[in-house]
């Protein structure tokens, strides 16, 4: 019988509540969102799943808390699962989210790191349709272009982007906190999800 555990998470203490002005590299304005949104994000793994609070348009966003869920370790697979599915549910509940974005799975990874990447994955999504939350979901390359303007990107490159586009002193850390909101911030700047499609009949 699986025994529920508590649920350790790092929140990020210098997730400060600064507002920016965010533009599209090639000068041109960004298509913004009709109204602003809370987007949790979230990059999903067994050992560690990153996860990010961004609020507002693509022209004007803030970072409202981000940090890592961190599953009991040398726990049963089916443990760790519960554990990560509680803590984002602890999140959403707290931070009260519009939606939801996930990075998907990266397939060049070795078959069973896939595979456990994407249980991580589903109970993410169960985590957010549970709560009633819209759900988008992104590819890394996807989030990696249209936070630094190529799918090639290193976690480095991103991790400064994310710091540059929410007016931080520093990067997110761990590198999975800021690769939870690199997800958010993605979904606000090209919103494909079903938000997104919603904002977009508002508009005039």
């Amino acid at each position: 019988m699986t025994k529920k555990r508590s649920l350790p998470w790092e929140p990020n203490e210098s997730a400060s509540r600064i507002v920016v002005q965010v533009g599209r590299r090639d000068g041109a304005a960004p298509r913004p969102f009709g109204f602003p949104v809370r987007v949790l994000g979230i990059d999903p793994g067994s050992a560690a799943t990153g996860f990010g609070v961004v609020e507002g348009t693509a022209n004007r966003m803030r970072l409202v808390e981000c940090g890592v869920i961190r599953p009991t370790r040398g726990a049963d697979l089916a443990d760790r699962l519960l554990e990560i599915h509680d803590g984002i549910a602890a999140v959403i509940d707290r931070s009260t989210p519009n939606c939801l974005a996930v990075e998907g799975v990266f397939y060049g990874e070795n078959a069973r790191t896939a595979v456990i990447l994407a249980h991580a994955r589903g109970v993410a999504l169960l985590a957010g349709a549970g709560r009633g939350l819209a759900v988008a979901e992104y590819p890394p390359a996807e989030i990696k272009k249209a936070i630094v303007g190529t799918g090639r990107a290193t976690k480095e490159q991103v991790a400064w982007m994310v710091q540059k586009l929410l007016g931080l002193s520093e990067p997110p850390r761990p590198s999975d906190a800021a690769d939870g909101c690199a997800a958010a911030i993605c979904h606000i700047l090209i919103g494909t999800g079903p938000l997104a499609k919603q904002a977009e009949r508002a508009m005039p």
